[in-house]
């Protein structure tokens, strides 16, 4: 008799007979598999009844710290309207203390705008603060953007321009960074990132491009940086091979679409191109855009 048929239990001694010791009755299939079960279901049961027994402990703490979630401080805020944005940066430079950091892409600045932004920024770099500012190269012909940065230069404040600069953001102390909300088309929604982690990793994205960027000097008084015509070139035609056309490159570089139809005429008379697709061509194969 197979082994495996009494330890599931389908045979069970006949012990009503004392003359024949080896013989079996037959339980049935279900009867067995009750017996062998109940052990395994009263186990399940008791795992069962000590899991609802732990979250009955843990659900006032959870409703606590639910609760406490709710009324914190989010890291991240949408701020929303130019006038919110405008009031929290003015909040944000006024508690500034050690360092600001801003990058500021999309080419010449706004007068207005920078008549209104430069009070605030020559307190803050009278104060101590370390100030450095990134823009686009376009911004060395600005004259207003120019007068601007010259004023700023002259109270302690630090600038350099890149050919291309990622989002427009401000940061503050290197723990609170104010960025633009990427959602939305305009200019009007902005985000509040109130997190010394992110802030500090945003910190070090503008140390980066910082360091690769051309430092616009004033050594000589009432000077005006140079403005750097050969790289904006390059960066434009290099754009150009890669198939943007001139909106997009206009876009990227803070110029405007005029300006870049110059460079690429330019170098088209320069190589003696009669098409756009030509151009590209003898650019690549010259080796003057590595």
């Amino acid at each position: 008799m197979p082994s495996c048929v009494r330890e599931l239990g389908l045979l069970h001694p006949h012990g009503d007979d004392p003359d024949a010791p080896d013989v079996y009755v037959p339980v049935p299939p279900d009867v067995a598999a009750h017996r062998l079960a109940h052990p395994v279901e009263r186990t399940l049961l008791e795992g069962q009844q000590w899991l609802l027994a732990l979250r009955d402990a843990l659900s006032p703490a959870e409703k606590l710290y639910r609760e406490e979630q709710q009324m914190a401080v989010a890291p991240v805020r949408v701020l929303r309207e130019r006038d919110v944005i405008v009031d929290t940066l003015r909040k944000l430079g006024r508690s500034c203390r050690q360092e600001f950091q801003a990058a500021q892409p999309g080419g010449p600045r706004d007068p207005v705008r920078l008549a209104m932004t430069l009070p605030p920024m020559l307190a803050l770099v009278g104060r101590g603060v370390q100030y450095r500012t990134l823009y686009q190269h376009s911004v060395r012909t600005h004259g207003p953007t120019l007068d601007f940065m010259v004023e700023v230069h002259a109270a302690g404040g630090q600038f350099r321009t890149l050919d291309e600069l990622f989002g427009r953001m401000i940061i503050y102390d290197r723990s609170v960074a104010v960025v633009r909300d990427q959602r939305y088309a305009s200019h009007d929604h902005a985000l509040l990132i109130d997190h010394p982690g992110i802030a500090g990793f945003l910190a070090e994205v503008f140390d980066h491009a910082w360091a690769r960027a051309e430092p616009v000097g004033f050594d000589v008084p009432h000077a005006r940086p140079a403005p750097l015509t050969d790289e904006k070139r390059r960066t434009v035609l290099r754009l150009m091979v890669e198939g943007y056309t001139d909106a997009a490159i206009a876009t990227r570089l803070g110029m405007s679409t005029r300006t870049v139809a110059n460079h690429v005429r330019k170098a088209a008379d320069e190589l003696g191109s009669r098409s756009r697709a030509q151009l590209a061509y003898l650019l690549a194969k010259s080796g003057l855009l590595d």
